[in-house]
């Protein structure tokens, strides 16, 4: 806004930074950066640090541990110290470049480019000429069946399909579908007749042998309640309700 006259008890003025009422913008809301995360983080918010989590470490191996290093003689703890080397190699390869001499010019050839000459012409072969009948023949054209029931042109007589004939209405049909004698299974005797006994063989018991005395692991000698007195045990069972009748018997 411009320096106008009073509005009141005051002047307008310009403002010194961009007033988000002036503009027809979604409103301030839509330019807050997000207060989450280190990916464009609001820098008026404090950020706290991020750690990465990840898994265990694998265990090292008992069986390889780590052998001596192979430490060169010149590396000293304050890097390498050695006498100064040099490298004994050939003579360097020279290229001399070959310019062509006078022989391997042919100034004989140059009259065309520089004397006017007859014009030379060469003879070759007649070029074959482009064809120009490029219409379909005879045998491009595949006249459509006129026989069955997918016919283009012409119109399709009837057509009938053999098939084999119906188990309906046949003399074996079975029209109540009652089941016969073989779906039923032969029940055992032993439902509607008395059961004879069954005696089953079974091999001689081995005699038990006296050398097998139980040693002192075989007894338990922790619980001695059944020859001693021992604390009450209390057992938690379920709670009753008040409401449930007590248990009346008739005396007579």
């Amino acid at each position: 806004m411009s320096n106008g006259g009073w509005v009141g008890t005051w002047r307008p003025h310009r403002p010194r930074g961009p007033v988000m009422a002036q503009y027809s913008s979604p409103g301030p809301k839509y330019y807050i950066q997000g207060a989450t995360g280190y990916v464009s983080h609001i820098p008026t918010k404090r950020k706290a640090p991020a750690y990465s989590m990840c898994g265990a470490k694998p265990p090292l191996s008992k069986d390889c541990p780590p052998g001596p290093y192979d430490v060169p003689g010149y590396m000293t703890h304050r890097g390498r110290k050695s006498a100064p080397a040099y490298t004994m190699a050939g003579r360097p390869r020279v290229r001399v470049e070959i310019t062509p001499g006078p022989a391997s010019y042919s100034p004989e050839k140059s009259r065309r480019m520089i004397y006017k000459t007859a014009p030379a012409h060469s003879m070759s072969f007649r070029t074959r000429s482009a064809k120009v009948d490029t219409t379909p023949g005879p045998n491009a054209y595949m006249i459509p069946g006129v026989l069955g029931p997918h016919t283009v042109a012409t119109s399709a007589s009837p057509c009938y399909s053999m098939i084999g004939k119906s188990k309906l209405g046949r003399f074996d049909e079975d029209l109540h579908k009652t089941p016969g004698p073989a779906a039923y299974e032969k029940p055992a005797t032993e439902i509607y007749k008395k059961r004879a006994p069954k005696y089953t063989m079974a091999g001689r018991n081995m005699n038990p042998r006296r050398d097998k005395i139980p040693g002192p692991a075989d007894y338990v000698v922790g619980k001695v309640s059944m020859i001693k007195s021992c604390a009450p045990v209390v057992t938690f069972g379920i709670r009753h309700s008040d409401y449930t009748a007590p248990l009346i018997v008739d005396v007579c």
